[in-house]
């Protein structure tokens, strides 16, 4: 049984993007000051032995726990994933399938994209009363209401208005008892299914149809996007260009940051890298994703 000072957190990761977990991880402990221990539950997506190795090497054992799920035993296995024509992975949906896989004693955890580094102690999250909702999240920066694009084109269809707030699914607080009570996977699921061609964000599309102005509205210091100015965030969340790159463009900043914790792991010495494997990372997400429909339609 989890005790009330274990701070649960859940995160997605394949091996091009595990030296973004690194340093998020290591974010979360050395801004963590409040005692509680924090359980990591990593979905693993074709990571390596050496990669799984090194992260365990960088943690600090006396207060970080992780446990290692494959992604292939996320789903139940009568349930076909929405698959779409973009180039973000398959794992994006994952995030639905948390209520499956997490032991069903576990009621309450924080979900973070890898692409992000905490900047204050994520016990203050923790601890942050739901008041009543499934789900806690920051308003998303770019798309902000519905009627946006990117966000939920067919918003008229659900009989939502088009200044219903939009938020962003890179950091959520969620009642996961609630989320089970409310079948929140089916109903987001065939959601975007019925809807594909509006799914811009698939997954972000569907939580934001089915929980459509019944989330709880956090502050937005805590998920600012790496491009925006304004008061030191919380969290920086790196949407778009990656500092693991050497093209990446937004606040430099923002990159001398995720290096400093970078720096505190088995990555010390990691080099950006070029554009060549950024293209050849997005062309392989988009392949694994017709394979998945050669299958489905076989």
């Amino acid at each position: 049984m989890e005790v009330a000072s274990t701070i649960t957190i859940v995160c997605v990761c394949d091996d091009h993007y595990f030296v973004h977990l690194a340093a998020l991880i290591k974010s979360i402990e050395v801004n963590h000051t409040s005692g509680e221990k924090l359980l990591f539950y990593i979905v693993e997506d074709s990571v390596s032995v050496q990669s799984k190795r090194k992260l365990l090497d960088s943690i600090n054992e006396s207060m970080t726990t992780l446990h290692f799920i494959k992604m292939d035993e996320c789903a139940p296995v009568d349930v076909k994933l929405p698959v779409d024509s973009s180039s973000y992975p398959l794992n994006i949906y994952m995030r639905l399938f948390i209520a499956y896989f997490l032991p069903q004693h576990i009621e309450k955890i924080i979900y973070l994209d890898v692409d992000i580094i905490v900047q204050r102690d994520i016990s203050i999250l923790w601890e942050q009363e739901l008041r009543g909702n499934t789900v806690a999240a920051v308003q998303d920066h770019w798309v902000k209401i519905v009627s946006r694009w990117g966000g939920v084109d067919n918003y008229k269809e659900f009989g939502l208005q088009a200044d219903t707030k939009y938020f962003n699914t890179g950091l959520l607080i969620i009642d996961l008892k609630k989320w089970r009570e409310n079948n929140i996977t089916a109903k987001v699921i065939k959601c975007i299914k019925s809807n594909r061609e509006y799914a811009h964000f698939p997954d972000q599309y569907g939580l934001n149809v089915v929980l459509a102005d019944t989330w709880l509205e956090l502050n937005p210091l805590w998920n600012c996007f790496a491009y925006q100015d304004g008061p030191e965030p919380f969290l920086i969340h790196f949407t778009g260009r990656k500092p693991i790159y050497k093209s990446y463009y937004f606040k430099e900043e923002y990159k001398k940051t995720f290096y400093k914790y970078l720096k505190l792991t088995k990555w010390s010495d990691f080099k950006p890298l070029g554009e060549t494997r950024r293209y050849l990372k997005k062309m392989n997400n988009y392949l694994k994703k017709m394979n998945v429909i050669n299958v489905v339609n076989n």
